[in-house]
């Protein structure tokens, strides 16, 4: 059983695979957080909730119990107000203005399998027996407020997912002014918060923070998960590392605006909590109308940072990810975007396409500037028309010349973007994201498209559906270039602006699924600007994002290494591009770029005709090697072994291990020569200590304990941006 009430105490007991959640009815109703950690057999309620009498700064509910205070409770949802102090998890206000609420438990009911969020993406079972789930029914009696809280055990992971339904079931309007996905009370302080921050072509870096008192915080406001940011933190214990401590890892499953915090109080708990951000958001609740929070999904580890990662990458993988490829290896692909930019025609491109066949490729891909007059990033956004001029016969017969060559066809749209110079605009300027009497501020020369308003849902469903259907094409890379402004709807009446950015999210993942549900073929790459919105959410449509646009094989280090904290190798888009490269304008070895994007869904990002016969030679045997590796690659575990945001800085290393264990991938690179450098060992993990290993170039047998505990010996490497690959697999003793 993962969950059990205990009537007695009014105890409930969730169960994952070694880890326990536990919660208490206390007084009258009131819902507390006693325990969340490495799994316990037994429960004793009293001594895990111990409450003691404060000063008169923390006030009492009831006058005659000086003990009790909701300023020092640990809760599981808690308001403000009411005697709690800390940062709530929620908060409404009333028509008469005030914002005071006091929930209590109502009743609950525990089932068998995970139930859907209503227009929202979430992780999900293939059977009932995967997971159990545990509904708590909180109510203010005294606004006719309900409050669901549901909880999800996978009992064969660490993982216990949350979300929040919020209904109006008295008889006036309520304003909801904050609606978090989860809250959390720890009676401890000693945390580092760990989260992953950056910019456009820098995201995901791994920030390490020791907690101290007041608030520590991360979010979004701007209407996505952003590169800045991602939703995503982790509290760890200060001798958490990559195989052993506690972390507790809290991951949004949500693409929009967010908010992720740790608030250490004067008694030095932790409240930690996570959801939309309250900044710039409310939500009108009608008499009989309700309000879903996105999913949180919970891991805990006590085998430190690596452990969790690996909980969050099997679980993302297989009950996130959705469709045909969530289980399929994905094609090596040539996207043309950095080759030719805007500058092509249906030769040039075939050219590109044709020396990409010779070398084994399998997918071609063509980037922006197919339609309307778009020779540059100044016009024709939302005109999904093909620009005869460079395609005199269209995306179809492209599409039927590569099915010839035997090269697969994909495509790229930004389909939730208008131009000011297109003629969908001058037909609809209303459908763009605007606040009357306001600048319409433009990024990359382009405006939002409404996505909150129906019509244009409809209009992106039947534009992107009608270039699907009338051309060969088994591949979308689906970009968004720029962040909110001016956040307001033309359809939206006065007291629900607030709620244009929470509804554009819930129109584009509708877009979204029913894309993705009537063109089940297709491979669905997500894309804003690279990593700007690299969240579970959008992994829910799509089953890989390109994980930045910056390619430089020294900058993707840490972006890849930081990405992998959360999300799998599946997921991640992976290419070789030109050098000098056209971020950082830095030259690194083809070998280097080509063991860098191995670790990912691999693919190259220029003009293959360019190329000498011998960089043409070593293209055609890195895409061999990659299809040798990308099953190992895309879904096995993976290993952490040098960090790259370390004091050096200067050496990263990673490994992949089938499940069996049977076979490795191993990748060391190497940034900056050093002088007279002394013998390295690189020390592996998670294979077989009992079973006996072959290295691909290295004569021998080694065991797998050897290999962990003793390590291989990582070769002289000359000169700058180097890098060493091995495979690694189980001597067949037969």
């Amino acid at each position: 059983m993962g969950i059990t009430y205990n009537e007695n105490n009014k105890t409930f007991h969730l169960k994952a695979l070694d880890t326990s959640y536990v919660m208490q009815i206390v007084k009258d109703g009131y819902l507390a957080h006693l325990y969340w950690g490495k799994k316990l057999r037994n429960v004793n309620a009293e001594e895990l909730l111990v409450l003691r009498g404060r000063t008169s700064f923390s006030a009492n509910p009831e006058d005659s119990d000086k003990v009790f205070s909701l300023d020092t409770l640990p809760q599981e949802y808690p308001a403000y107000g009411n005697t709690d102090f800390r940062t709530p998890a929620y908060q409404l206000q009333l028509e008469n203005g005030t914002t005071i609420t006091d929930l209590r438990y109502e009743e609950h009911r525990i089932f068998k399998g995970k139930p859907k969020l209503q227009g929202l993406p979430a992780t999900y079972t293939e059977s009932d027996d995967e997971a159990e789930s545990l509904e708590i029914v909180l109510y203010d009696k005294v606004i006719g407020l309900k409050v669901y809280l549901l909880y999800t055990v996978l009992e064969k992971l660490n993982v216990i997912t949350r979300s929040v339904y919020l209904k109006n079931e008295g008889e006036n309007k309520l304003k909801l002014l904050r609606a978090l996905s989860m809250s959390v009370d720890f009676i401890r302080e000693d945390f580092d918060f760990l989260h992953l921050n950056g910019s456009w072509a820098r995201e995901r870096h791994i920030i390490r923070e020791k907690l101290t008192p007041g608030i520590h915080s991360i979010e979004s406001r701007r209407g996505s998960s952003s590169h800045e940011h991602n939703p995503f933190i982790a509290l760890l214990s200060q001798d958490c590392t990559e195989d052993k401590g506690e972390a507790y890892g809290l991951s949004l499953v949500y693409s929009g605006n967010f908010l992720a915090q740790a608030e250490i109080n004067m008694y030095k708990s932790t409240r930690v909590n996570i959801g939309i951000n309250p900044f710039d958001f409310a939500w009108l609740l009608e008499p009989g109308e309700g309000f879903q929070t996105p999913e949180v999904v919970m891991v805990y580890s006590s085998e430190g940072i690596g452990s969790m990662s690996r909980t969050y990458h099997k679980l993302y993988r297989t009950r996130l990810c959705r469709g045909k490829y969530r289980d399929e290896a994905r094609p090596v692909l040539i996207n043309n975007w950095e080759g030719t930019y805007f500058d092509f025609n249906e030769e040039k491109l075939l050219d590109i396409a044709k020396e990409g066949k010779k070398l084994g490729i399998e997918l071609f891909v063509l980037d922006d500037g197919w339609f309307g007059k778009r020779n540059s990033d100044n016009c024709s956004l939302g005109d999904w028309v093909v620009d005869k001029n460079k395609l005199p016969k269209g995306l179809a017969n492209l599409g039927k010349q590569l099915e010839a060559i035997n090269m697969k066809f994909g495509l790229w749209f930004e389909p939730e973007m208008v131009s000011p110079d297109s003629d969908l605009y001058r037909s609809h300027p209303d459908w763009c994201l605007h606040v009357p009497d306001r600048t319409r501020s433009t990024a990359r020369t382009q405006l939002i498209l409404d996505l909150s308003r129906e019509d244009v849902c409809e209009y992106i469903i039947k534009s992107i559906s009608d270039i699907l259907r009338n051309a060969p094409i088994s591949y979308v890379k689906w970009d968004m270039n720029r962040n909110m402004t001016e956040v307001g709807s033309a359809l939206l009446p006065a007291d629900r602006q607030r709620e244009t950015a929470h509804r554009y999210m819930l129109g584009l993942y509708k877009v979204m699924d029913k894309l993705t549900t009537d063109f089940q073929d297709v491979l669905f790459e997500g894309c804003s600007g690279g990593g700007g919105r690299f969240d579970p959410g959008i992994l829910y449509y799509m089953p890989q994002i390109w994980t930045s646009d910056d390619s430089d094989a020294v900058e993707r280090l840490k972006i890849q290494y930081g990405t992998s904290i959360v999300y799998p190798a599946s997921t991640m888009g992976a290419h070789v591009s030109a050098v000098p490269n056209h971020q950082v304008g830095r030259i690194t070895s083809l070998k280097m770029r080509g063991d860098v994007a191995m670790s990912g869904n691999f693919g190259y990002e220029l003009d293959l005709t360019r190329f000498s016969e011998e960089e043409k030679e070593e293209v055609k045997v890195q895409v061999a090697k990659y299809k040798e590796l990308r099953t190992l690659v895309q879904f096995g575990d993976m290993y952490r072994l040098i960090s790259p945001f370390e004091d050096t800085k200067n050496e990263t290393s990673w490994m992949y291990v089938s499940e069996d264990k049977s076979e490795s991938f191993v990748a060391y690179f190497r940034i900056l020569a050093e002088a007279d450098a002394p013998i390295r060992k690189l020390r592996l993990k998670g294979l077989d200590s009992n079973k006996d290993y072959i290295v691909d170039g290295i004569d021998g047998v080694f065991g797998g304990d050897e290999l962990m505990y003793s390590g291989i010996t990582i070769p002289f490497l000359f000169g700058d941006y180097q890098s060493v690959v091995w495979k690694i697999k189980v001597l067949d003793k037969a």
